[in-house]
């Protein structure tokens, strides 16, 4: 009997120690453990510097993002762009042809970041997360000039009453006109799906519409391609563009806002907004009257360089002037916009592709541009015969041999002759078309301007002959 109690004390004894020493791993193994310890999920950020890849999605404009005769190009672009270099990662474009497919593209899983002059509305907000604001603008009516002698231009919103409006569907501009509708006033606009911004600023250049809306970056780079196109008055308080981030990217958000901050303090991104913008208003084509003063008064300084370089490349001194002038208006320290510079306006790449070291320099300025231009001959496919082959090359010059080649395909396509210039400056403009545009290998380009480059250096040359001529 005693044997047996002993049994089961033995047993009961052994069981408890059991459920004490469990208990005791489990103490201690909880006391060991702290946050810290926890195995960590990857951060987007994390994944971007491990695949070294950010994944943006860009509109393909030219507020934005496009491809120009010096390459890729555009103020978000370049700041994007400045981003991946401090991740040390590199960019991988998802192209968008309206803010509309933007929006609906940022929504994909591998997009990292979409840029796409989104204003920061309160209605985005509410919807995307957005990342720090980068550029502050209004948004304007942009009317037809030719309106101004009839008394139909706006001054305010009431006087859009009766005008033909359209702006993009899903746009800050659609969200502003629904805004003034429900507020009473009588504003009939359609909203449009298809047109970029710009495509509407040259529907309102051709007086197709009445008016459109656009921040006023935009009008003030696209002013200098459509100078029918006048600020009719502004319709919004100031407010910020900023960059669409994935969601969960909390430590994507931190580490940009770190970056952002000592960007803008290092004066940067001030360098990159006036090298897109501080030149847009300067910008205009001189007549007719302005060239021949011009002629006497600053081409004598510089035609024995054109003469030189004209035999030794074999290319006529006229035309090599008139290009010039088109350019530079003939001033040896000419600087648009995009910071070329020079009597032959040439970038600070092709300057040192060329061997040019001081692009101020008359004589270097004039060889760069002549050999250049030369380069653009050899380049311009055999079938281009005769004088188209010099035609042809100038719009490269202008444009870049890419668009060139796209404008070709294009016009063939629609059943014209690639290969005759006349033909080709009909299929050219359409390259500003997203219809068109978004089929082609380089997308966007401001196809119209090759053709009143061209034109335009054609005309010059023509009176310069006619000068020459007449001595």
């Amino acid at each position: 009997m005693n044997y047996i109690n002993i049994n089961i004390n033995f047993k009961i004894l052994f069981v408890m120690f059991l459920a004490f020493s469990f208990f005791s791993f489990g103490w201690l193994s909880h006391s060991a453990y702290t946050p810290g310890n926890r195995i960590k999920k990857p951060s987007i950020l994390d994944k971007i510097k491990k695949t070294k890849i950010l994944n943006v999605v860009l509109l393909n404009a030219p507020s934005t993002y496009y491809i120009g005769s010096d390459g890729v190009q555009g103020f978000e672009y370049d700041l994007l762009n400045s981003y991946a270099k401090h991740l040390g990662v590199a960019l991988s474009i998802t192209k968008a042809n309206t803010i509309k497919d933007a929006i609906e593209l940022s929504k994909l899983e591998h997009i990292h970041i979409t840029s796409a002059s989104l204003t920061k509305t309160k209605k985005r907000q509410e919807t995307f997360n957005f990342g720090p604001s980068y550029f502050e603008v209004q948004e304007q009516v942009i009317c037809n000039r030719g309106m101004l002698g009839s008394g139909k231009f706006p001054r305010d919103i009431e006087d859009l009453a009766g005008l033909s409006i359209t702006v993009g569907a899903d746009t800050s501009y659609s969200e502003r006109i629904r805004a003034l509708q429900k507020d009473g006033y009588d504003i009939n606009a359609t909203l449009d799906s298809t047109l970029s911004t710009e495509e509407l600023l040259g529907q309102v250049a051709s007086h197709k519409i009445d008016c459109t809306v656009a921040d006023s970056n935009i009008y003030a780079l696209n002013q200098r391609y459509f100078p029918k196109i006048a600020l009719a008055f502004i319709i919004s308080e100031r407010e910020q563009l900023a960059w669409v981030l994935a969601k969960g990217s909390k430590e994507l958000e931190a580490d940009m806002y770190s970056w952002f901050n000592s960007f803008n303090q290092s004066g940067k991104l001030t360098r990159l907004k006036d090298h897109y913008y501080s030149y847009v208003m300067f910008f205009n084509y001189y007549n007719t009257k302005m060239f021949y003063k011009r002629v006497k008064s600053r081409l004598p300084k510089y035609k024995k360089y054109f003469v030189k370089y004209s035999e030794k490349y074999n290319i006529p001194w006229t035309l090599l002037a008139a290009q010039s002038y088109q350019e530079s208006y003939w001033n040896p320290r000419a600087k648009s916009f995009t910071g070329v510079r020079g009597l032959m306006m040439l970038t600070r790449k092709t300057a040192k592709i060329l061997g040019v070291k001081n692009r101020l320099d008359p004589d270097q300025s004039i060889h760069g541009g002549t050999r250049h231009l030369n380069q653009m001959i050899k380049n311009t496919p055999k079938e281009v015969e005769g004088d188209d082959r010099l035609k042809f090359a100038l719009a490269a010059y202008n444009i870049g041999m890419g668009h060139i080649k796209d404008a070709q395909r294009l016009a063939k396509k629609m059943g014209l002759n690639q290969n005759v210039w006349s033909d080709l400056k009909k299929a050219l403009p359409l390259l500003s078309q997203k219809s068109y545009y978004k089929t082609l290998k380089y997308g966007y380009a401001r196809g119209s301007e090759p053709v009143k480059y061209v034109d335009s250096i054609y005309d010059f040359r023509n009176i310069l002959q006619n000068i020459n001529d007449s001595h």
